[in-house]
């Protein structure tokens, strides 16, 4: 893991809520204190792969745990971000076959707020951590959007 190359962060991005929430869920991830004393960008470095490092990144055989912790960790971010905003439980849910392929999905109550496909989870991660927490607010807005117009299915 120390071989990431630390990217270069866009000024106050890191301060953002859903940049600090997966940093809470990637930290939550770390069971032997690796990224005690990690500043955010090193501890969320892995997250951000160049097209280049894409490519480099086989796909046959199955993910490795890790990357799975990560498409997790993801997933997990946007479910708690939606329950301070709405204040219900979300639930996510990740299947993932040992293919890579798979779904993710968060349920707030018996409404499906998210449902994303997830192909070449080997390949997981974003261009860079702008676009990541770009991805993540515009899952958390249309999940919200979808909680706001049922809300009778959300609280049940």
């Amino acid at each position: 893991m120390s071989d990431v190359a630390t990217p270069v962060v866009e000024e106050g991005l890191m301060t953002s809520t859903f940049i600090k929430e997966m940093l809470r869920q990637t930290r939550a991830l770390d069971s032997y204190g690796t990224y005690d004393g990690w500043p955010t960008e090193r501890v969320l470095a892995p997250y951000i792969l160049t097209k280049e490092q894409r490519r480099e990144i086989p796909v046959i055989g199955d993910p490795d745990e890790v990357t799975l912790s990560r498409v997790r960790a993801f997933y997990n971010a946007i479910a708690v971000m939606i329950e301070s905003e709405c204040k219900l439980i979300a639930v996510p849910m990740v299947n993932i076959t040992h293919e890579g392929f798979g779904r993710a999905l968060i349920t707030v109550g018996k409404l499906v707020v998210m449902d994303r496909t997830v192909r070449d989870a080997h390949r997981f991660g974003f261009d860079s951590f702008s676009k990541m927490k770009d991805e993540g607010d515009k899952l958390l807005s249309v999940a919200l959007e979808i909680i706001g117009k049922y809300p009778d299915v959300a609280g049940l």
